[in-house]
């Protein structure tokens, strides 16, 4: 249908912030409603459906042979995996890697711009959550490299599926045909999500890639190798990160010192939570205006997805209520002890 009830600057509340003199990913809505009322409606009802968030990351960069040929080792389980190139040849054992890494190396070494901190290669992880069938996840996974760096770069993928999240690694080497350097910025991933998105829902996979702030998600997820850092923390075999160090100070200082009121990008964060439910809420409004009835359905099951998000959070603020528990229960437990101790006598 191409006479979809659209509220103007509907779109910014699917794209995510983007700095000033950044690119921003292309364009969620195409030019012109007309043309793009049905995708809009269909990717509105996944958003109201809580639809599987695919997840495109830059797991890491490799910087010179040694870790190109570790890396590729890692990926490849030690040559127990074979790795899929970008024409399809599947690089069985351990020799075919160690030969793509030389090939790879050689010929970003002989690139005269290159400095030392240059990458050779780009290691990406495209995953969906569990439940999703794993060679479904590869075949997506296949044609979003197709699509985003055949022709361009050189790339190898293998598919992990012996965990609860079906993922794969991809592989890109960063010098280019044409001598194009691979230097991926959040607008790319942004971009390159949907891509992957797309590729899913070819496969019969429902999936959707929208930025936190669409999906009423306010805090970050734990970086990977912080992430690490702190289970070995809580292992026992090293110091917590010290990030997360003037994370508890800050949010002691909340809990406890009186510096509870939000911060200035606090304030700015629950700013742009209320534009984008305030967008929701009023193409919610439009749609059950609507004539269709497909449409005012659509407007209810948005308003009721709207209102069901949670309110705005942050780190600081989550662990200031977690010591502020810590601290109520542990007065507790001393009241208890004490009464104990009474009764006893």
């Amino acid at each position: 249908m191409s006479d979809f009830p659209l509220v103007e600057g509907f779109e910014e509340a699917w794209r995510p912030p983007v700095r000033p003199r950044r690119r921003r990913p292309e364009a969620v809505l195409p030019n012109g409603a007309a043309q793009a009322g049905e995708e809009v409606r269909a990717r509105l009802a996944r958003v109201a459906r809580r639809a599987p968030e695919v997840m495109v990351k830059v797991s890491g960069r490799t910087r010179d042979p040694g870790h190109l040929r570790a890396h590729l080792d890692y990926v490849a389980r030690h040559g127990e995996l074979g790795l899929e190139d970008h024409d399809g040849a599947v690089l069985d054992g351990r020799a075919p890697l160690r030969e793509l890494a030389e090939d790879w190396s050689a010929l970003a070494l002989a690139d005269r711009r290159r400095r030392a901190t240059t990458p050779l290669s780009h290691s990406l992880v495209l995953s969906m959550p569990g439940g999703a069938a794993p060679l479904a996840v590869r075949d997506a996974a296949r044609a979003f490299a197709a699509e985003v760096f055949a022709d361009r770069f050189d790339y190898v993928l293998v598919l992990h599926s012996d965990t609860t999240h079906p993922h794969v690694h991809l592989v890109v080497r960063s010098l280019g045909h044409r001598g194009e350097r691979l230097a991926p910025k959040k607008a790319d991933l942004e971009a390159w999500r949907q891509v992957f998105a797309q590729a899913l829902r070819d496969r019969g996979i429902e999936a959707e890639a929208t930025p936190r702030r669409a999906r009423g998600v306010t805090r970050k997820a734990e970086r990977t190798p912080l992430r690490r850092i702190r289970e070995r923390h809580e292992a026992g075999l090293g110091r917590p990160p010290q990030v997360w160090r003037g994370a508890y100070q800050a949010a002691a200082r909340a809990a406890f010192g009186g510096e509870n009121q939000p911060v200035p990008w606090e304030d700015r964060l629950a700013a742009r939570q209320r534009q984008v439910r305030g967008l929701y809420l009023a193409q919610a409004n439009l749609l059950q205006r609507s004539a269709g009835p497909r449409d005012r359905e659509l407007g209810a099951q948005v308003e009721t997805f709207v209102r069901g998000l949670p309110p705005p959070d942050t780190q600081r603020l989550a662990l200031a209520r977690e010591l502020r528990a810590a601290s109520r229960a542990l007065h507790q437990d001393r009241g208890d002890a004490r009464k104990d101790r009474s009764r006893q006598r």
